[in-house]
């Protein structure tokens, strides 16, 4: 007889090696052909909304380690939340108007943008962004993310571009839009005023000058021929220059310098002087800053004033505490301008080219401009001082290029009337990290008021109308057409028609009494754009609602979606469009680098599924600290592998030791399980737990930690350890079999649906193995529920305890094999002397302590301080190791003294031919 036959071995199909890239598709597949999405809600419709509301990439080149992240960790919420009592929706959605798509098809497609018309530009930009739409799409697909792919929100479609109109024409309605001669943020690259969120800062290097300005009307505060100095970054500004702001309450000071007289404030003459080189200098006299009121200099350039005006913006930080003033070219000096009535002088144009009101350097570009004008200040005698310095800088977030502040008309979003709501808003919403609250809070705080206009082609139009009196038309009539007239035909339709054909039949106005009307050119913000889905989409779908509960995108977005999505939800409903807002940092590579191509140090997703599939990807989402930033290489994805090796091998033996039971028939109660077994299901209980905990409160990294350590402390190294010598050596119905199968078959369905949603592949090709369910997914399960065990913390105490001294045993079998005294732990026969605490827990014990312990030979040898010199020493107990007596059982590898006393099977145990006589000899 072969007695390998005699044994009952794991039996299973479900294979040791992933093949993820290759099986990961069949999978998918078959989620197709399930419609797995829309039997989700079906099976959940009658559950609470719980409703991720996705923010949208843009719809532009492939998908990199950000968006993965980014929608990996939303599925983990999705599918737990669609398992764990709640209907949980998934709409993703793409936002595709803006500057890039414009960019990709003047520079990469050849377009000819000037040679036809905005409608026809417009239209090829759709296209580009459909195509996008769908090389994204499957990309995301092949991540296992499960959503509404087939219907997803695209901020280009006609319904989402009507809840846009709607969305602005209630906010003019509560007079919150308004168009305005204000500097903004101005792209030059771009052609564009930028919004804030469309900023980025780098170093530049900038030229730093100390101009004069000669006192022409010192009122009665100078003396005369005193000259007031200004310190400016930006010499281009210098023609725009219309004026001198000082603090009122700082102190300032006449210094005279050989035959020369400066006013400098106070606190900054002594930097200023040695700046300038003075060598020596006399303060004539002192004076506030209120006293400098209405004072004017000489334009060092142009036969003009400067007027001398009090700024509450002034500060002693840098500089000489007189501050240039532009009211083109900053917002501080637009509003102190205003104050005093100054003209909004703005010499530069669109492209960021001089105009002619900068009489001199007309035609040069802003930034070429620094330096004729520097030199025009140095002939003029009013330049004191040249150097360079590199500082923090603005930046267009689309092209990497320098911004200017720029006067124009433009349309703006008053976000200081409802600021107020706003931070009430942001108070009310739960945020994760903590820190999120405050850092949006101080952004909605100190932010001005929102430019919501840009000069381009590509996106919605403001639906704005105007009179022949140049009045701007924005009523309810106009609005609700303008809306319906998109919902029906897209908002091309404003580009392919008249004005007077775009308005209600018989529309009147009284500023137009020809009938003549003309329509706005500009079109929105694209942040304007994706801060609308709230209205147009979760109040536009039947199928969700707002607002969300959850917000979730990279650090990034506070200044972008959290924010315009906040000012728009808070403008028309009065409240957040979020409960809750989480948000995660950025990729980085193994090094802690920001990725790029010129470094080389890019990992792209794509090539990670092919070469070792979405799960591994989706595995190591989980293994990171997503709230900060995270690191991703070749050698930390192979060692999320590892783990993942680990995790399926566990699945596997689980799998293979239940080909022959059946939960009706061989199932044990909780009662009948020996206490090592029910002290599993408690260690399995608390990982329920412990992993739900962490779902709920999005602590991934807890529950890829706690199923990892599962499997390999609580099973591997301890229970599936010990378990062999009974799943293959005992007959089939042996009840101890019986037992730990039972514990097998409750791990097996618990973990599968606990990683179900992080491992979503491996989770359905586990439950397609598993005889004893039906349904067609894990998807469609729920989530395994903590169950209330009799005496499970009394239980578990006394195996905790066990378990250190089992800890124990294992290393002095260690130490025992490094002396070569041992080989493999069975060959092994162990003599514990247990103190009295020690040795009542052995005896408290009914298992198998042999068996546990994995050696051939157990004793209780006496007490403590019995024990012989050569025995090692831990906490309660000392061992001796010694070589086992007899010899070794061919089936079941125990070295035992019974070995050959039955004549039938001289080869076995006593154990084991007792067992091949009852079960397999005919």
């Amino acid at each position: 007889m072969d007695y390998k036959d005699t044994l009952l071995m794991p039996k299973t199909e479900f294979p040791m090696r992933g093949n993820l890239p290759n099986r990961e598709p069949q999978v998918q597949e078959k989620w197709n052909d399930l419609d797995i999405y829309q039997k989700v809600q079906e099976r959940t419709s009658n559950r609470p909304f719980f409703i991720l509301h996705d923010g949208p990439p843009y719809a532009n080149g492939d998908i990199h380690m950000g968006h993965a992240m980014n929608k990996v960790l939303k599925d983990f919420i999705v599918r737990y939340k669609s398992m764990n009592g709640f209907h949980a929706p998934y709409v993703p959605g793409w936002d595709t108007h803006g500057l890039p798509i414009e960019t990709a098809l003047t520079k990469n497609k050849k377009v000819k943008r000037k040679e036809m018309s905005v409608a026809e530009f417009r239209r090829l930009c759709e296209e580009y962004a459909w195509e996008q739409i769908d090389n994204q799409r499957e990309q995301f697909k092949r991540l296992g993310v499960r959503g509404d792919w087939e219907n997803p929100y695209v901020t280009l479609k006609p319904e989402y571009e009507a809840q846009q109109i709607k969305v602005f024409g209630e906010m003019a309605r509560k007079g919150y839009i308004y168009k305005g001669l204000k500097p903004v943020y101005w792209s030059p690259s771009s052609e564009s005023a930028l919004a804030e969120a469309e900023i980025e800062y780098y170093d530049k290097k900038s030229p730093s000058i100390y101009v004069a300005f000669s006192v022409s009307d010192g009122r009665d505060a100078l003396n005369g021929g005193e000259k007031i100095i200004i310190w400016t970054t930006t010499p281009w500004t210098i023609p725009a220059n219309l004026g001198i702001s000082v603090h009122p309450d700082l102190e300032y000071s006449v210094a005279k310098v050989n035959e020369d007289k400066f006013i400098v404030a106070s606190a900054l003459l002594k930097e200023a002087a040695e700046t300038l080189g003075w060598e020596s200098y006399e303060v004539e006299k002192t004076l506030k800053g209120s006293q400098l009121e209405n004072v004017k200099a000489k334009h060092p350039l142009y036969d003009r004033e400067s007027l001398v005006m009090l700024g509450e913006h002034v500060t002693t930080d840098a500089g000489t505490g007189c501050v240039h003033t532009a009211p083109g070219h900053g917002e501080d000096d637009f509003i102190v301008g205003q104050k005093y009535g100054l003209d909004v002088l703005c010499p530069v144009d669109e492209k960021g080219v001089m105009t002619r009101e900068a009489a001199g350097f007309e035609g040069l570009f802003y930034d070429e401009a620094n330096k004729p004008i520097t030199e025009a200040l140095q002939q003029a005698g009013a330049l004191l001082k040249l150097t360079f310095i590199t500082h923090s800088y603005p930046h267009d977030w689309r092209t990497k290029k320098p911004t200017i502040f720029r006067a124009t008309a433009q349309w703006f979003a008053s976000i200081k009337d409802f600021r107020e709501d706003l931070l009430q808003a942001v108070k009310d919403t739960k945020w994760v990290p903590a820190w999120g609250e405050t850092r949006l809070f101080n952004m909605v705080r100190d932010r001005g008021d929102w430019c919501i206009s840009r000069q381009r082609a590509w996106g919605v139009p403001i639906p704005v109308f105007y009179a022949e009196s140049g009045e701007p038309i924005i009523t309810d009539e106009t609005i609700d057409h303008v809306s319906a007239l998109f919902r029906e035909n897209g908002s091309n339709i404003w580009f392919e028609k008249e004005a007077k054909d775009l308005l209600p039949e018989g529309f009147t106005h009284e500023g137009s009494p020809n009938g003549r009307f003309t329509k706005e050119q500009d079109i929105m913000d694209v942040w304007f754009d994706s801060g609308s889905s709230h209205q147009a989409v979760l109040e536009e779908r039947d199928d969700l609602v707002r607002p969300a509960d959850l917000y979730l995108e990279g650090s990034d977005q506070y200044r972008g979606w959290f924010n315009s999505s906040l000012s728009t939800g808070v403008a028309v409903t009065g409240k957040a469009p979020y409960k809750g807002v989480l948000s995660h940092g950025f990729a980085l590579d193994g090094q802690g680098r920001k990725m790029s191509k010129s470094l080389g140090n890019v990992v792209i997703p794509a090539k990670v599924i092919n070469q070792l599939g979405a799960d591994i990807l989706r595995l190591w989402v989980a293994s990171v600290d997503y709230q900060s930033d995270v690191r991703v290489s070749d050698a930390i994805l192979k060692q999320v592998a590892e783990v993942y090796r680990k995790i399926r091998n566990t699945f596997r033996f689980l799998l293979g030791n239940l080909a022959d039971f059946t939960v009706e028939k061989d199932a044990l109660s909780f009662e009948e399980l020996r206490e090592v077994d029910r002290y599993m299901l408690v260690k399995l209980n608390n990982l329920t737990e412990k992993v739900k905990r962490s779902y709920d409160s999005y602590e991934f990294a807890g529950i890829y930690h706690a199923v990892h350590n599962f499997c390999t402390i609580e099973l591997s190294s301890f229970y599936l350890d010990f378990a062999k010598d009974v799943l293959y050596i005992e007959a089939a119905d042996n009840k101890e079999r019986r037992a730990i199968q039972t514990v097998l078959h409750e791990t097996l369905m618990t973990l599968v649906k606990l990683v179900a949603p992080i491992l979503p592949h491996t989770a359905d090709e586990v439950w397609t193995h598993i005889s004893s369910v039906e349904g067609e997914s894990v998807q469609l399960t729920d989530m395994p529920e903590a169950v209330k065990y009799s005496d499970a913390e009394k239980l578990e105490e006394k195996w905790d305890s066990f378990m250190e001294l089992r800890d124990n045993v294992l290393k002095a079998l260690e130490v025992a094999r490094n002396e070569k005294l041992i080989g493999k732990s069975l060959t092994a026969s162990i003599s514990l002397y247990p103190d009295a605490h020690t040795k009542a827990l052995l005896e408290s014990v009914e298992e198998n302590l042999q068996q546990i312990f994995i050696v051939s030979g157990f004793e209780i040898a006496g007490g403590i301080e019995e024990a012989p010199e050569s025995a090692q020493a831990f906490d309660g107990v000392k061992i001796v190791i010694q070589t086992a007596e007899g010899d070794t059982c061919d089936r079941c590898w125990t070295v035992t003294t019974d070995v050959g006393t039955d004549e039938a099977h001289p080869a076995l145990c006593g154990r084991c031919a007792s067992i091949v006589t009852e079960h397999y000899t005919a």
